[in-house]
């Protein structure tokens, strides 16, 4: 097993008796920005000047990080994705054979490996499926022996069909295939409505990055959050939410996806935490001449 050096203690937020941890892994580099999102130009970045300086960098480049989110919810454990992961052979140079205390990191929030419950994997990428598994003995085996990884069944049957390149069959062979072969792969149904997975956590869907893509809705005492996965990547598509990602599979779809939950997240008090977003991460999606923003809510 990894290095379990202690960390600092991760960001918090509170819904009800929801407890919701930010589990960082790492800051991803400048460039990020232009491959991922190559229409949100300076230009575009600059003209939401409340991007600034959280989100945006002064020469209007974007700021993104991989993280999980570790959330206590009715007495389970619940990792949300698993990011990168350590010692993977990764086409992309800022993922390739990283070595991170994200381990570390995830116990001094009190998630051992061994008391997570479930973890849910918003769909099925490189970056966040990372540390589903870690390198023992010679072989991939489970991070998690005693959660079960939960996917949308719709994401399951469009990879499994899918002709994969090589660094996408890389992935499942380290990140994937070492989690169902060990029994602990569950596809599962996710209707329009809704599938409850644990008291006040619900996999909704969120389809056009990828066919199965979910959110993760968090609900007790009448408040609500709300884990983005890829819908949103960063909040430059809070202004514009046209903007697609290069690795939408459907990005027709997606911009719709994105539209639609926006628009019903708009003037709430739903905490809205993004799965790329960097720090402060969380916050409150409001109207905006342009089309909404972000107001940042810190975690404790």
């Amino acid at each position: 097993m990894p290095d379990r050096t202690p960390s600092p203690a991760p960001a918090t937020w509170t819904i009800g008796d929801i407890t919701i941890h930010r589990i960082d892994e790492t800051e991803l580099p400048p460039e990020t920005g232009p491959w991922l999102l190559p229409d949100a130009t300076p230009d575009v970045v600059a003209e939401a000047a409340w991007l600034r300086p959280d989100f945006a960098r002064p020469d209007h480049g974007l700021r993104l990080a991989s993280h999980s989110f570790a959330v206590r919810a009715g007495g389970r454990r619940i990792l949300v994705d698993t990011g990168i992961g350590n010692g993977k052979e990764r086409a992309n140079p800022a993922w390739n054979n990283l070595r991170t205390d994200y381990l570390a990191r995830l116990e001094q929030a009190g998630f051992p490996p061994e008391s997570v419950d479930l973890v849910v994997l918003t769909h099925l990428h490189t970056d966040h499926v990372g540390w589903n598994t870690y390198y023992r003995d010679g072989a991939w085996v489970p991070t998690f022996p005693r959660a079960r990884y939960l996917v949308a069944g719709d994401e399951w049957a469009y990879w499994s069909a899918a002709e994969l390149d090589a660094p996408r069959q890389q992935m499942f062979r380290d990140s994937v295939h070492p989690v169902r072969e060990h029994g602990l792969l569950d596809p599962i149904d996710v209707p329009a409505a809704g599938a409850e997975i644990a008291p006040g956590v619900t996999l909704v869907p969120s389809p056009g990055h990828t066919p199965g893509q979910v959110a993760v809705r968090l609900t007790d005492a009448g408040q609500s959050a709300l884990i983005t996965g890829d819908c949103i990547h960063h909040p430059v598509q809070l202004s514009r939410p046209d903007l697609s990602s290069c690795v939408d599979i459907d990005p027709a779809r997606a911009v719709a996806t994105r539209r639609d939950l926006l628009a019903s997240l708009a003037g709430t008090d739903t905490l809205v935490l993004g799965s790329h977003f960097p720090p402060p991460t969380a916050g409150r999606v409001q109207p905006d001449a342009s089309g909404y923003r972000l107001i940042p809510i810190p975690g404790q």
